[in-house]
């Protein structure tokens, strides 16, 4: 018997040992060896011997996951389940209810539904909380619930729901939805083209090509490509999309690893569709990887100005590695580089701070790099605006408002309370932002800043030498200012905020759809973008 769980034991190691030795990279392979056979030591000794029965497969999914947690958040471990809701997700095509859902605790919540589809067409709302999915209640699923709601097109599922107070249900006959790439585009004005580009799939460069050409047929002689929450997808299709707008052969990413075979240069490949004309790209903070390609490489080309705020910073590279039983891997394998030669990786997940979380890099550990013209641009941070809009700015506040969903729920009770029919009417009045804040204060709302808390630690500190009677006078006061910038840091940020909520509130009566057209007329980054493009000598003189 000992023989026998002593080949099980030896087996793995020599096949990893064979793995490595055949690898192209050096590596410390006796100490993995090492701590690989310490680990099926301990893994064989627990579940044979632990008081209790062991759930074998739930451990190991547990262990892999929480040592995959100490690097970044996009190296990640699939087991078969995982693997099969993966391939649905990456598929390009929903089948389901055709909504937006919210995965709580005890709820799955409708947070979009999209506009002539299922859920639609079952009066479902955004805000309405789902809590039974057919005789499964929400609250007792232990995985995804909202993987409840796929199926196959044309079956029916019954939902319990909640909606202000009351109890509902529903039969909802389940179709297949194909999310687009470009959910809208349209003429701003007799010469500008508008394009939204929500995601890189594999459908986004030919529907943003698609969009620009019907938009050149309605006279667009300028254009502004919005990339605002945008958060990626796939990089051969951030080299297509940037390729509408440059010629063949130009250098537009590079990926740098460890592993030799992952150095890699992405080319455009074809000829481009227009190379002159005037473009501004807008992007945000939830703009990031595929989207921070196309603007930062755009922009070191000079071939666009690039307006709003910094974008989210994710400069990683992953490949999936198919493993043993069905199972996957996603591994982070290298960084990519615009052409100027900037990682605009935000995160240091590997120099972390003393609560283990990864830690920003500093400004002023940015490098400066050269576009074409010779215009300063940085590492380090995400892509930085030619044109910044402040307003647009997240804050700490705000992230924090955002983060526990009361503009959403703000939103919801605003729907229920108010008749809203003319989209160009509408304004978000400050009454309405007065009772936004009264309604913070009812959700008892609070947020800790960084200095707050460092205060906290610090008079900890000062209890424990005995310093606090030396210190509490001052610790007072600093405790008062925080408090009255908290106080006063919601009508600090009341232009953002009426914007947010604005945008959620415009969706809940005239879905996407309305929010867009609504955008070409009163969003604040448009108006910039279309100022910019309607002087030419401005715009030339940013790309100079």
């Amino acid at each position: 018997m000992k023989k026998l769980l002593h080949k099980k034991i030896v087996i793995p190691v020599l096949a990893i040992a064979v793995f490595f030795s055949t690898t192209a990279f050096k590596t410390d392979f006796f100490e993995i060896a090492k701590q690989i056979e310490i680990f099926t030591t301990l893994f064989k000794e627990l579940n044979m011997n632990y008081v209790d029965d062991t759930n074998p497969g739930n451990l190991m999914d547990t262990a892999i996951k929480s040592m995959l947690n100490d690097l970044d958040p996009y190296t990640q471990f699939y087991n078969e389940q995982d693997v099969e809701a993966s391939r649905i997700n990456n598929a390009g095509d929903y089948t389901g209810i055709g909504a937006k859902v919210l995965t709580l605790k005890d709820k799955l919540v409708i947070v979009e539904p999209y506009k002539n589809y299922a859920a639609d067409k079952a009066s479902l709302k955004a805000g309405d909380e789902i809590i039974k999915v057919d005789n499964v209640m929400v609250a007792d699923f232990k995985d995804d619930a909202a993987n409840l709601l796929q199926g196959a097109a044309g079956t029916e599922v019954n939902i319990t729901y909640k909606r202000q107070g009351k109890t509902n249900t529903a039969k909802i006959i389940r179709e297949s939805l194909e999310i687009k790439a470009v959910p809208h585009y349209s003429m701003v004005d007799d010469k500008t083209g508008y394009i939204v580009l929500r995601k890189f799939n594999e459908k986004a460069s030919v529907e943003t090509l698609g969009a620009l050409r019907a938009l050149k047929n309605q006279g667009a002689t300028q254009l502004i490509l919005d990339l605002r929450g945008n958060p990626g997808g796939l990089l051969n299709e951030a080299v297509n999309v940037t390729n509408i707008f440059v010629p063949k052969d130009q250098l537009v990413v590079t990926t740098k690893s460890k592993v030799k075979k992952y150095n890699k240069t992405y080319y455009t490949k074809r000829d481009a569709i227009d190379t002159e004309i005037p473009l501004v790209i807008l992007i945000d903070g939830r703009s990031a990887s595929a989207s921070e390609i196309v603007s930062g490489a755009l922009q070191d080309m000079d071939r666009a100005v690039v307006v709003g705020t910094r974008s989210f910073g994710k400069g990683l590279v992953q490949r999936p590695k198919p493993l043993t039983y069905g199972t996957q891997m996603k591994i982070t394998i290298s960084r990519y580089y615009t052409p100027s030669g900037r990682c605009i990786q935000a995160l240091d997940y590997w120099n972390r701070d003393e609560n283990g979380k990864a830690t920003r890099v500093k400004k002023e550990n940015y490098n400066a790099f050269k576009t074409r013209n010779g215009r300063p641009v940085f590492d380090g941070g995400g892509v930085q605006p030619d044109i910044e809009v402040a307003s647009s700015k997240q804050t700490p506040i705000t992230k924090a408002i955002l983060n526990e969903n009361l503009v959403f729920n703000f939103a919801t009770g605003y729907y229920y309370n108010n008749q809203l029919e003319d989209l160009k009417g509408f304004e978000f009045s400050e009454t309405d932002f007065k009772d936004f804040k009264d309604y913070l204060k009812t959700t008892g709302f609070n947020f800790e800043t960084k200095t707050e808390k460092a205060l906290t630690e610090a008079m900890a500190v000062a209890v424990e030498e005995e310093l606090d009677g030396v210190v509490s006078s001052q610790y007072h006061n600093l405790s008062t200012a925080i408090e009255a910038y908290k106080s006063n840091a919601i009508d600090g940020n009341k232009v953002l905020l009426k914007s947010l909520l604005t945008d959620e509130i415009i969706k809940r009566y005239f879905y996407s759809e309305g929010l867009y057209t609504y955008y070409t007329a009163n969003n604040p980054e448009i108006k910039k973008a279309l100022s910019i493009l309607n002087n030419p000598r401005q715009y030339a003189s940013i790309l100079r």
